[in-house]
């Protein structure tokens, strides 16, 4: 039996703000006798937004009021209601992410539909969406190549590296189309280090000048020159580590990059022609697509079709798809329920090897993709529990996980696990005893959930023998 639901995803970026409905088909694909396993087997965007300028109401401040006004005309123009909608993602990113009043305005938005995934996404987290927007990590999958997605947006450039279609590294820098502004033939806006960078070259460039196009080129050849520093093609100079964001991390280099995609609003100007006026959106966003298209060290390599550009950091928005847990859990009652906790994946072929220090280091690396604030936010993490059954290999793989997740276990927040496999009960013994008492933990088994799902854990039913799992998936087009 067939159930359609119907989803919608709002981004909220430096540059853009954008909307997306989609339709989703869900059906159980077990069999009468079996619990039931609900999965999306269909979904189709029915509706997309205009793309408007993210409006601000200073340098640090969302104009909440106009958010709301623009997503209101939209669900109009789109015939949609909030009753009509069972899920859906509110994304905010880049630069918008750090103004102030970011949180108010994901609370003004929640009221417009029932149950969002709202997540504030960082950097980090918002190179993965992206790339998966872009169809990245498939394309990588395809062809078992090592692909990275560039995220090329108003703020900021997120990049994502796969290697056949498991997600190797992030990392962010401050370069985007909107950090040089422009505006009746006058720079009227230029980031620091983007001035710093310019500088460094012997460029000089101050607010209120003429905006002397090949002045503007050439910066933007540096700022294209940075991305390719970034991702291995040129040797890094001096200046290099100054671009990344909040004083972030490279990219590895211990892979060899076979191709590129590119997403975000700049990425149009990468893949076509630039128009005549290069200054028709108040900024260098076409100027600095141009100088990526031409830049040599990037035309080494391949230039794969992005499935998204613009509006690949959320093309629609998740779904809701119920389970029941297995039997064999172990949790606290008075923890639960817990919503909207964002899913840590562990690769399965670290959980294949005897000596468990690959999966140590996967969640070990992986958590800080989820810190808010500098601190770790509510996470799960998943596991897939199959090559763990006999007594000892389930206590190695619990002080794995202790060891893996000690970031964890000092915060304030309960430690979350979820396994495929029905070991949850003697999983979670291990981890309480292995800590003594002194952390929370729940850990649930039958459930199957990949990296940029979100978690809900309800209250036990059944006499407290199981939990209903809720997983919201964020829907990439496909």
């Amino acid at each position: 039996m067939q159930e359609i639901i119907f989803s919608v995803g709002i981004d909220i970026g430096t540059s853009t703000t954008q909307l997306i409905f989609s339709r989703l088909t869900i059906e159980n694909l077990a069999s009468s006798y079996t619990v039931p396993r609900i999965s999306i087997v269909k979904k189709e965007v029915v509706y997309r937004s205009k793309i408007y300028f993210t409006p601000l109401k200073s340098l640090t401040e969302i104009d909440a009021p106009e958010i709301e006004k623009i997503v209101r005309q939209e669900y109009q123009d789109a015939g949609m209601t909030p009753e009509m909608l069972k899920t859906g993602a509110v994304i905010i990113t880049g630069e918008t992410a750090r103004k102030q009043n970011a949180n108010q305005v994901l609370e003004r938005l929640s009221s417009l539909a029932g149950d969002f995934v709202v997540a504030t996404a960082g950097p980090d987290l918002e190179s993965v969406l992206s790339a998966k927007g872009a169809g990245a990590d498939k394309l990588s999958e395809e062809n078992r190549s090592i692909v990275v997605n560039l995220d090329i947006g108003g703020g900021t450039s997120n990049l994502a590296l796969f290697e056949k279609g498991r997600l190797k590294g992030t990392s962010c820098l401050d370069i985007g189309g909107r950090l040089i502004k422009v505006a009746d033939g006058r720079v009227t806006y230029i980031y620091k280090k983007v001035k710093e960078l310019a500088k460094k070259h012997n460029i000089l460039i101050e607010e209120g000048e003429e905006a002397q196009i090949e002045k503007l080129k050439k910066i933007c050849n540096l700022m294209a020159d940075q991305l390719a520093q970034a991702v291995g093609l040129m040797e890094k100079d001096d200046f290099h580590q100054e671009m990344y964001t909040n004083k972030g991390r490279a990219l590895t280099t211990e892979f060899t990059i076979d191709g590129f995609t590119f997403s975000g609003g700049v990425a149009d100007y990468i893949y076509n022609m630039a128009k005549d006026d290069w200054f028709c959106y108040g900024d260098i966003g076409l100027l600095l697509g141009n100088a990526i298209q031409e830049n040599v060290y990037f035309n080494k390599k391949d230039r794969f079709a992005a499935v998204e550009t613009i509006r690949a950091t959320v093309v629609g928005a998740g779904t809701h798809t119920t389970e029941v847990s297995g039997s064999t859990i172990t949790y606290k009652r008075e923890k639960l329920p817990i919503k909207n906790m964002p899913v840590l994946k562990v690769p399965e072929e670290t959980e294949e090897r005897e000596d468990l220090t690959e999966l140590k280091d996967s969640i070990k690396n992986k958590i800080p993709l989820f810190y808010g604030d500098g601190k770790p936010e509510q996470l799960v993490i998943a596991l897939s529990g199959k090559y763990h059954t006999s007594f000892v290999k389930v206590q190695a793989l619990a002080a794995a996980v202790i060891e893996g997740g000690k970031d964890i276990i000092i915060s304030d927040h309960p430690l979350v696990i979820v396994v495929e496999n029905d070991i949850g009960k003697v999983l979670g013994n291990a981890l309480n005893v292995m800590l003594m008492g002194r952390k929370d933990v729940i850990c649930i088994d039958g459930i199957h959930a990949g990296d940029g799902d979100y978690l809900d854990i309800g209250e036990p039913i059944a006499g407290g023998r199981v939990v209903p799992v809720v997983t919201k998936t964020l829907i990439f087009n496909s």
